[in-house]
């Protein structure tokens, strides 16, 4: 808002289009300097003067009776008066409107993807949490999204996990503990490999009779998925995440065939080793695999197929896939080998990677056992915030239900937070701290907003719905920190827009911090629920917009946000 109106305003003596002027616009680096700053430096050419001296001829020029121009060195700070633009900002936030950027663009958007027969580990988190935040930031903003779970369930491990169940399944061990088993049997398989030759042929063995649809091995497959599906399904409910499809690789096996005879058609195949390739040296990439020596599909064949077909059939116009950083080479070649097929549309598939999960400084992994049960952080997590509910609010109603959302927000804003490349070491205790950059302290802010608004209701509802006839004579009575407040306030849909450029769910997460610490200053220094009726009324409208801008972010990032806490 502040930027468009100060564009508007600029125009008149700023010899650039309205869009660059927008673009060129900055906040000072002091609030007493100013709302908005616009630098000089890039008309220092046309005026033929200093960037200094540009900034006081535009300065001197400018008649805005509403803003106050003044310059500082090679820039104009502009001032925008309180009374008049704020009651324009509270009714235009008070609409809560995204601009529909994406309306008519169809985005798939392929998230989480477990393994079957592995535990739902915390690594899972990152996948389908930052999958889940991207499907409403790109929903708010008109895109017509759908939401893909591409289960790993198909490929050599299926292979392993039946030789190793053949060699030492237990049935009642598994119809007791179906994952938990099934993990053993995967570890033990890959601790006993390396002195067991044949376990490796045995496996390869069993995919390929899998492939070749062999009764035995698509029955334990099937037994596999099922268990499997019945446990994730489970922690989705608890994440309150959902999936428009759940296709796995399985899914695809049917589609293969078609993208290797169009490779071998189109001469981008090639012989190596008794496997075929497609080259990809002349981009600086290891040869992209098709098909093993032992003429069984591989992970690119499949994703050629998916991509294929998200395109062609789901009619995508745009691809994300939100996978781990480690697998960068394998989606470049993947894309790399769509280009040369001709698709075009290659170009409209983004890998959004990201960093490791590490918890308390250990690195997880499957082959090895060493997973960390999401189930048991969640549940560890929510009995810690009902201790200190218990401690600091033990008469709170439903406190079982504010325990959950609280212990839960943390374990998923404790992710959010962090630039999604970067390497996450997980800490339980720091995420469930009340007073730092974590999902409590926000979702304890906006519970704070909720209870103003019910002491100001407490004298008249009126002041908060109506507070809008007093806003336009009395906006200035907000202070300094409900000021800045505002503006804070306005500048939702620029950061949505952001996340969603950069697929980056931190930016949301951080804003809402950002909030958070701003409601904070202004709760701290001005007296909301006042004596002074227009007062109040102007203030609870404020805190009212704060409260509804921190709980539309949370709720973006896949938090709630209880009125009491």
């Amino acid at each position: 808002m502040l930027y468009q109106w100060a564009a508007d305003a600029l125009k008149a003596y700023v010899p650039l289009e309205e869009k660059q002027i927008m673009e060129l616009l900055e906040v000072p680096p002091s609030a007493n300097m100013g709302d908005i700053a616009f630098p000089c430096f890039i008309l220092a050419k046309q005026f033929r003067q200093a960037p200094q001296a540009v900034a006081e001829t535009i300065a001197e020029a400018f008649t805005d009776p509403l803003i106050h121009a003044e310059a500082a060195g090679p820039y104009v700070n502009l001032k925008f008066n309180r009374e008049h633009y704020g009651s324009l900002i509270m009714r235009e936030l008070e609409k809560g409107k995204a601009a529909e950027t994406g309306k008519g663009i169809k985005v798939v958007i392929d998230m989480s993807s477990p393994n079957i027969a592995k535990p739902f580990g915390i690594g899972h988190l990152r996948s389908t949490m930052i999958g889940a935040a991207l499907y409403n930031m790109y929903k708010l903003a008109g895109y017509d999204v759908v939401s893909v779970n591409h289960l790993g369930d198909w490929g050599t491990q299926f292979g392993k996990q039946i030789a190793a169940y053949k060699r030492w399944g237990d049935d009642k061990a598994l119809s007791e503990d179906p994952i938990g088993e099934s993990l053993k049997l995967y570890v033990r398989f890959h601790e006993e490999a390396p002195e067991d030759d044949s376990l490796e042929a045995e496996a390869r063995d069993w995919f390929r009779k899998l492939e070749a649809g062999d009764e035995e091995a698509r029955r334990l497959w099937t037994y596999f998925v099922e268990v499997s599906m019945k446990e994730f399904n489970r922690m989705y409910m608890r994440l309150n995440v959902r999936f428009d499809h759940t296709l796995g690789e399985s899914f695809y096996n049917d589609k293969m065939q078609t993208v290797v005879d169009t490779l071998k058609k189109q001469g981008l195949l090639e012989e190596s080793d008794g496997a075929l390739v497609v080259r990809l040296d002349d981009e600086g990439m290891p040869p992209c695999l098709i098909i093993k020596t032992d003429g069984t599909t591989i992970y690119p064949t499949r994703d050629l197929a998916t991509a294929i077909y998200r395109h062609d059939v789901m009619k995508a116009e745009r691809l994300l896939y939100v996978v781990g950083s480690e697998q960068r080479l394998h989606f470049e070649q993947v894309f790399s080998v769509l280009r040369r097929m001709g698709m075009d549309w290659a170009d409209s598939c983004t890998h959004v990677p990201f960093g490791l999960m590490k918890f308390e400084g250990k690195k997880m992994s499957t082959r090895r056992g060493k997973i960390v049960v999401l189930e048991q952080v969640l549940d560890e997590a929510i009995a810690r915030a009902m201790s200190i509910i218990d401690e600091k609010n033990p008469e709170l109603e439903n406190k079982e239900k504010v325990a959950e959302a609280v212990g839960m927000g943390a374990i998923i804003f404790g992710d959010l937070k962090n630039n999604r490349v970067n390497e996450v070491d997980f800490s339980l205790e720091d995420a469930l701290n009340f007073d730092g950059e974590t999902g409590p302290y926000v979702q304890y802010t906006y519970a704070r907003t909720q209870s103003v608004l019910a002491k100001g209701s407490a004298l008249g509802k009126a002041a908060v719905q109506n507070a809008e006839v007093e806003i336009s004579t009395n906006v200035g009575v907000l202070g300094d920190s409900g000021w800045e407040l505002l503006k804070l306030l306005t500048k939702f849909p620029e950061q949505l827009q952001r996340g969603i450029r950069n697929n980056e769910p931190s930016v949301l997460a951080r804003y809402a911090l950002d909030v958070a610490q701003s409601f904070n200053q202004f709760y701290n220094k001005e007296r909301i629920v006042t004596d002074e009726v227009s007062t109040r009324s102007a203030r609870l409208q404020l805190t009212h917009l704060a409260g509804l801008s921190l709980t539309r972010t949370l709720q973006l990032l896949g938090l709630q946000t209880p009125d009491r806490m």
